[in-house]
């Protein structure tokens, strides 16, 4: 770790990380207050699913979160960036708040299925509908295979059971964008002029924050709050860089361990 550069951008998830739905996490709001004050780029980066980029911003304000619209890097936005290169017609499984990240593209007679969380949509005759897309040859995106995500009155699927279901069904492999591929960790870095040995992820999933950042080249700070379940930071190989209580206490180790 000695040999590592001087950090110089820190990756932070959201949801479970420095809220849980529409609760902070305490004192989540004065430290990144504190991290701002230090000299690094700081980038939010998030698989949520549930809701447009401008509605989680709107939630994070309102919980007392000073955060810019273009410091915000969902999967939402690069699951369009992958339908804009690829040029299909998507059927879309996301929640419907979702929907204003995907205006402009075409969804009529769709070729390509897209996956996101979407309980709503998450009944048979709609997947039956992806089943046959995908067995006539369109391609299944998911934009992540999170297991699970934690709510207020605790644990729920994520869209990863769903998106394996069809994989299996149609001896597919779905495209993910999200957490924790390689590429969604360098997209979000793309015009701070850092590269992945300058950065820290910090986040409450030991294998899409933590273990993904890591194989991207990523120090990965775990936090004890969220999803996070005991034991969690044994299910990755390298272990998490560090394991903290909470985001406040890994600011904290930022501001007097890695500047």
């Amino acid at each position: 770790m000695a040999a590592r550069p001087a950090l110089k951008a820190v990756l932070v998830d959201l949801n479970g990380t420095l809220h849980i739905e529409d609760s902070a996490v305490p004192g989540a709001q004065e430290a990144l207050k504190r991290l701002r004050s230090a000299p690094v780029t700081i980038r939010f980066v998030t698989n949520t699913t549930k809701e447009c980029k401008r509605e989680l911003l709107e939630r994070l304000t309102k919980l007392g979160f000073d955060i810019a619209e273009n410091e915000i890097f969902t999967s939402l936005t690069a699951a369009r960036n992958l339908l804009e290169q690829k040029q299909v017609r998507p059927l879309l499984l996301v929640d419907d708040k979702a929907l204003p990240d995907f205006t402009g593209i075409a969804t009529n007679d769709p070729n390509a299925v897209v996956i996101g969380l979407a309980p709503e949509h998450f009944h048979y005759e709609m997947m039956n509908k992806a089943f046959r897309l995908i067995l006539d040859g369109a391609p299944l995106i998911a934009i992540h295979k999170a297991r699970y995500f934690k709510k207020k009155d605790g644990l729920a699927l994520g869209p990863g059971p769903f998106v394996t279901g069809l994989e299996y069904a149609t001896d597919t492999k779905a495209t993910v964008v999200g957490k924790p591929e390689k590429t969604f960790f360098l997209e979000a870095l793309r015009g701070t002029d850092c590269t992945p040995e300058d950065a820290v992820m910090i986040g409450d999933d030991c294998r899409d924050d933590v273990g993904g950042a890591q194989k991207a080249g990523m120090r990965g700070i775990l936090v004890r709050t969220g999803k996070y379940r005991p034991a969690d930071e044994d299910k990755i190989n390298p272990a998490p860089y560090l394991t903290c209580e909470n985001f406040p206490e890994a600011v904290e180790h930022i501001l007097e361990r890695l500047l």
